[in-house]
């Protein structure tokens, strides 16, 4: 799929309206998009009233704002929940996937559900193979569990990603090191000293740190012993109904040798961790962990990557942005809430050449519609089954590396599904969009520049934007009935939603 404009976005339909238009609101809505998945009429408002510095300081100190949106589950005038049995995030994976589609359309915290998703992405983890070496429900508990709900206080992965959103990412990857459902998907609790289980060590840095050619064979198996005894509990250990599976570090089971890398370890230049007894072992983890962290080449690859997540993915990431949010991310010591609050402020992001630069994901899809249209009557459970028809399933990524990003998203049938989820819930929501277009029933063209508003896409064609204007008046005389502002409005939804212009983000 290309890009059928690479001009200036928003709302171009109507070049008179587009002459009005303040370029601070284009900048806002900009930022809703990327930086969380559109935004509620409510939302809007809000950002709107702020100054861009404003609005991007309350989406990174998200932490002020209370984290109530699970509360309101299954409550009147929220997207429906549709589980089979009593509702069960804790130990059921689709109940879990419906919990985090519900925190992505409702929370107040927009960036820290779309950094979770980053992370989940970055970090990637299938649930399938947890559940086949822990059984479906503990593979839920140690993939979504949040500890509060927990007997044992379980806090799975993505609980885990969300709480460090924009963390330290230091921290992020000592966690994820020590998390259970990685130890078991990239087989970490296997590694042992008279075997190295190789691995984790290869994908920390290869993925998670450094990247491609950054690191030698040698290094991985350095790694490899550097993690050795780094399990999870066994079943006869302490409280092991509750925390059986929980990580500790194994002294019987770590190589106490030195390891030697082709990068530095520590701040003197050195690259050999020392010789240490098997009791003091784990710190060899946590400075292979401090040394990743700290590399100039593990700045620059998060720093393309956030470049391709939330600026653009039409070309090579910005030498210049990479350069300087690499330096923000060592100078700040790894802080990604410094960091993030510079990729929202930085010039290439809010560059109008950056707007709908980026394919946007099933899951960016189906909430921004949902924020978009409206969700009354809507069961996320639809949404789930209609995203795996887009390709997509949440806490299932193809592989380690993750979803591919950019026009693998738009097979026939991907697309084909996203043009059926946009007429399902334009369908649905016929009652709800005749009152919400109630003001613009004056003339056909009115109701056409009010939706095209409400769900912004790049650049229109003047030949598109005519064959949406003669699909409304193509029924004969225009009244501004109920009966024909529900079919219409409907039916310019689907149209809208399910265009190519509506991929982008």
């Amino acid at each position: 799929m290309e890009k059928r404009s690479s001009g200036g976005a928003g709302r171009h339909y109507d070049s008179d309206r587009h002459q009005m238009a303040r370029s601070a609101d284009l900048q806002i809505e900009h930022l809703l998009r990327r930086a969380g998945f559109g935004a509620r009429p409510d939302e809007l408002e809000n950002y709107r009233a702020m100054s861009l510095v404003q609005a991007v300081d309350t989406l990174v100190n998200y932490t002020l704002v209370p984290d109530t949106v699970d509360g309101h589950i299954g409550k009147p005038g929220y997207v429906g929940i549709t589980s089979n049995g009593p509702f069960s995030p804790q130990s059921n994976i689709a109940d879990a996937r419906q919990r985090w589609l519900f925190r992505m359309v409702h929370s107040d915290r927009p960036l820290q559900e779309k950094m979770t998703l980053f992370w989940h992405n970055h970090f990637a983890t299938g649930y399938n193979k947890i559940a086949g070496a822990l059984g479906a429900p503990e593979a839920t508990r140690y993939m979504a569990a949040k500890a509060s709900e927990d007997p044992g206080h379980v806090r799975g992965q993505i609980e885990m990603l969300r709480d460090n959103a924009l963390a330290n990412f230091r921290d992020i990857l000592l966690n994820i090191a020590t998390d259970t459902a990685m130890l078991v998907w990239l087989d970490g609790r296997d590694n042992k000293k008279a075997k190295p289980q190789e691995n984790f060590a290869r994908e920390i840095m290869e993925l998670f740190t450094m990247g491609v050619g950054h690191y030698t064979e040698p290094d991985v198996y350095a790694g490899a012993r550097v993690f050795s005894g780094w399990n999870l509990q066994g079943a006869g250990a302490v409280n092991a109904t509750a925390r059986h599976q929980e990580f500790y570090y194994n002294p019987d089971q770590h190589e106490t040798t030195a390891k030697t890398f082709s990068f530095p370890i520590y701040g003197d230049g050195s690259r050999t961790i020392p010789a240490r007894a098997a009791s003091q072992g784990m710190q060899d983890g946590i400075d292979l962990i401090n040394a990743l962290a700290g590399s100039r080449n593990t700045a620059r690859y998060l720093a393309a990557k956030l470049y391709r997540f939330f600026v653009s993915e039409l070309g090579d990431p910005d030498p210049a942005f990479v350069n300087h949010i690499a330096t923000v991310y060592l100078q700040s010591r790894y802080d990604m809430k410094t960091v993030m609050r510079e990729v929202l402020l930085s010039t290439q992001f809010l560059d109008s050449r950056a707007y709908f630069a980026r394919y946007s994901w099933p899951v960016e899809f189906v909430v921004r519609a949902l924020k978009d249209v409206g969700w009354t009557g809507f069961s996320l459970n639809s949404a789930v089954a209609a995203m795996g028809n887009m390709g997509q399933i949440l806490f299932e990524p193809p592989d380690v590396a993750g979803w591919d990003a950019g026009q693998t998203w738009f097979s026939t049938g991907a697309m084909l599904a996203r043009m059926n989820f946009a007429a399902t819930l334009a369908a649905n929501q016929r009652f709800n969009l005749a009152k919400s277009v109630k003001g613009y029933a004056q003339t056909p063209e009115a109701l056409l520049s009010h939706l095209l508003g409400a769900l912004a896409t790049p650049t229109l064609d003047n030949a598109v934007v005519a064959e949406l204007a003669n699909y409304v008046r193509a029924t004969g005389a225009w009244t501004g009935s109920d009966a024909q502002l529900q079919a219409k409005s409907a039916g310019l939804v689907h149209l809208i939603a399910g265009s190519p212009e509506y991929q982008f983000v």
